[in-house]
C-alpha cells in the first residue's frame, strides 16, 4: 500500500522550506524483491546470539579510543553479563587494537566458552596481520567485510561488481588458507552497505564464500547482514533480511547476522523485525554507542525480551553498574530518558501517572500476599512501569519524585514510603496543594526529606493556640468531660471544660470556650499518626499529629486543624 500525498481538510500544515526533493526513497535506490512475507506473523519466542562489538565498532566511533586497561575492563563487563561472542577489535587497525588482542590472548582471559570476533578488510596484508594478532586463540571468528553497494562501489572503491567480487574472493581464498585445518577459527562475511546492495548481488556474494569456505552444520559461516545506514522504514529491512534467509543456500550451514545502524532512529525497531525475518544474531553495542547515531542497542533488545517474558539470556539484573562502567570506559554518558537504563526512566512526575503508579504497587503486593507468593516473584503489572525496577537492581525511591507537575498520590506515597505519613484519601489534594505552592515558587523537584519538612511546618509545629495540659473523663456511657488548659498566642494560659459524645467532641466544645467554633467531620488513625479533617470558625482544614497514643494523636490533630484555621 501507498500511502497517498493529499492534504486532508483537517490537517493545516503548509509546504516547508526545507529540499526534500534532493532525496530519494528507498525504493527507488535498492529493489527487494519481496513476493510474500512471514515475518509479520511471527513471534520473538527466544533470544538471537547477542554479539557485542563495543570493542571494536563502538570504540571506532569514540573521539578518545579506549586503552587496553579500558577495553580490558569492558571485556570483562561483558563476559560477567553473558556474552559468548564478543568482537574484540580490528587488530590490523592500529597498535592499540593489536595490543589488546594480544593482551588477551597472552593474558588466558577469554572463558572456554566465549568466542572472540576479529575484523578485517578484504586486503591480504591486513588479513596477515589479524591472524598474527589472534595466533594462540584454541577458537575465534574471523569477520572479513567489503563494501558492496553501487554508490560505494563507484565513489570509494571504483570497481564493478565484477572487480568486486574478485577482490573478495582472493581475500577469503587467502583466509582459508592462514586458517588451514584450525577446527576452532570459523569465518564471517559482512557485506557493508547490504541494504543498499542489489539482493542477486548479495546471494551471489554470500554463496560463493559459502561454498568456497566449505561450511557446514557443525561449522557454519557467519553471514552478517548490515544497515550500515539506515534508508528506510524497519519493514523494509524486514523484506531484505527475510528475502536473504529464504534464498541463502546451504541454509542450515549459514548463521544469519545483523548489524543495524541508527541514523533513522530505528536501529531497535530493524532488529526486531530482522529476527522476526529469520535472522539469527544481532550485532550491536551497550546502550547504542557507534558511529554517527549509533549501532543498535543490545541493552534496550535484550530488556525488551525481557518485558515480553522471554529469556534474554544476558543479565541485566544491575542496571546501574553496567551503566557506571559503560560511561567511564566511554566516556560517553547514557542518556536519563534511555530506556530501562536511564536515571529518569522509571521515574514519574505528574501526578496522574504517580497516582496510577502508587495505586499499582499498592495492588501488587496485596495480590502477592493473598497468593503467598514474594512480591519479588509475582507476576508483575503495574500501571507506566513496563518491568518491575527491582529486577535491574533498581530501588523504588526514584520511582514517584514530586516537582510542580506533581500530584497528590506522589506526595502521599513518598511521605508514606520514606516517613510513615500514611495520609487519608481525602487529605491528600489539600497536602498537595501545600507543595505545589513551594514547588512553584522553587521551581525545583522536593526531596522525600523536604516534602516532610512542609509536611511538618504545616501540620505539626503550629503553636498559635497550644494545648498545655488536658484529662477527659467518661462520666457515662456516651457522655464525655474535657478538661483543659490552652495557651493562645503564647500568652497567658486558660482553664477550659466541654462535655460531648466523645472525647474529641468534648474537646471541641472546651475548645468553644476559647472562642472556636469546631465541627469535627472525620478522623483517622493509620499508624502512629492521627489525622482530623474539621470545620473551624467557617473554614474546613485538616490536622495531623504523630503520638503513639491513639487518643492523644486524635486530640493534637483536632488542636492542629485548629492552628492551621488560626491567623499568625
Amino acid at each position: 500500500m501507498t500511502l497517498t500525498s493529499a492534504q486532508p481538510l483537517w490537517n493545516p500544515q503548509r509546504p516547508g522550506p526545507m529540499p526534500y526533493h534532493r532525496y530519494q526513497p528507498h525504493d527507488r535506490r535498492v529493489h527487494v524483491p519481496v513476493t510474500e512475507r512471514h515475518w509479520p506473523a511471527a513471534r520473538i519466542e527466544r533470544a538471537p546470539l547477542w554479539v557485542p562489538v563495543d570493542l571494536r565498532d563502538g570504540n571506532q566511533a569514540l573521539a578518545e579510543p579506549m586503552d587496553t586497561p579500558r577495553k580490558r575492563r569492558f571485556f570483562d563487563l561483558l563476559v560477567s553479563l553473558g556474552y559468548k561472542e564478543i568482537e574484540i577489535g580490528y587488530p590490523s587497525a592500529s597498535r592499540t587494537d593489536f595490543a589488546f588482542v594480544r593482551h588477551l590472548v597472552t593474558s588466558g582471559a577469554v572463558p572456554e566458552d566465549v568466542t572472540p570476533v576479529v575484523f578485517t578488510p578484504a586486503r591480504t596484508e591486513l588479513i596477515d596481520r589479524t591472524f598474527e594478532a589472534i595466533e594462540g586463540l584454541p577458537r575465534a571468528v574471523v569477520h572479513l567485510y567489503i563494501a558492496t553497494s553501487p554508490v560505494w562501489r563507484e565513489v570509494v572503491l571504483r570497481r564493478d561488481r565484477a572487480g568486486v567480487r574478485r577482490t573478495l574472493r582472493t581475500a577469503a581464498e587467502h583466509m582459508a588458507r592462514r586458517a588451514g585445518d584450525a577446527p576452532g577459527i570459523r569465518f564471517q562475511f559482512s557485506p557493508e552497505t547490504f541494504n543498499l546492495t542489489e539482493p542477486d548481488f548479495v546471494l551471489e556474494l554470500c554463496d560463493g564464500l559459502t561454498e568456497l569456505w566449505d561450511a557446514s552444520p557443525d561449522r557454519p559461516v557467519i553471514h552478517n547482514l548490515p544497515a550500515t545506514v539506515e534508508i528506510a522504514t524497519p519493514n523494509v529491512y524486514a523484506d531484505q533480511i527475510e528475502y536473504a534467509h529464504r534464498h541463502l543456500s546451504r541454509r542450515d550451514s549459514v548463521i544469519l547476522s545483523v548489524h543495524p545502524h541508527n541514523d533513522r532512529g530505528t536501529g531497535v525497531a530493524c532488529a526486531e523485525l530482522a529476527v522476526l525475518a529469520g535472522a539469527q544474531r544481532v550485532e550491536g553495542c551497550l546502550f547504542g554507542n557507534g558511529e554517527r547515531t549509533g549501532n543498535v542497542d543490545l541493552v534496550t533488545l535484550a530488556l525488551n525480551l525481557f518485558a515480553q517474558g522471554v529469556d534474554p539470556m544476558v543479565d541485566f539484573g544491575d542496571i546501574d553498574a553496567v551503566r557506571e562502567v559503560v560511561e567511564e570506559c566511554n566516556r560517553l554518558p547514557v542518556h536519563p530518558r534511555h530506556p530501562y537504563a536511564g536515571e529518569l526512566v522509571h521515574t514519574a512526575f505528574s501526578g496522574t501517572h504517580q497516582d496510577a503508579i502508587g495505586k499499582g504497587l499498592a495492588e501488587h503486593a496485596r495480590r502477592a500476599a493473598e497468593s503467598g507468593v514474594p512480591e519479588r516473584q509475582a507476576p508483575w503489572s503495574v500501571p507506566y512501569l513496563p518491568v518491575d525496577p527491582a529486577d535491574l537492581g533498581r530501588s523504588y525511591e526514584a520511582v514517584i519524585r514530586v516537582n510542580s507537575q506533581s500530584g497528590k498520590g506522589g506526595t502521599a506515597y513518598l511521605l508514606h514510603t520514606h516517613h510513615g505519613v500514611d495520609l487519608p484519601a481525602e487529605m491528600r489534594p489539600e497536602v498537595a496543594r501545600l507543595v505545589q505552592e513551594a514547588t512553584d515558587d522553587s521551581g525545583r523537584e522536593a526531596t522525600p526529606k523536604e516534602l516532610y519538612d512542609l509536611f511538618r511546618t504545616a501540620y505539626l509545629e503550629g503553636d498559635a493556640v497550644r494545648l498545655d495540659s488536658w484529662s477527659v473523663l467518661e462520666e457515662a456511657p456516651g457522655r464525655h468531660r474535657f478538661v483543659c488548659t490552652l495557651r493562645l498566642d503564647g500568652g497567658r494560659a486558660g482553664d477550659h471544660e466541654g462535655t460531648g459524645t466523645g472525647p474529641l467532641t468534648a474537646f471541641a466544645d472546651a475548645l468553644a470556650g476559647a472562642g472556636f467554633t469546631v465541627r469535627i467531620l472525620d478522623s483517622v488513625r493509620t499508624g502512629r499518626f492521627s489525622y482530623a479533617r474539621c470545620r473551624v470558625n467557617g473554614t474546613t482544614l485538616w490536622g495531623a499529629a504523630e503520638d503513639d497514643s491513639a487518643l492523644s494523636a486524635s486530640v493534637r490533630a483536632v488542636l492542629s486543624a485548629v492552628n492551621r484555621a488560626t491567623p499568625r
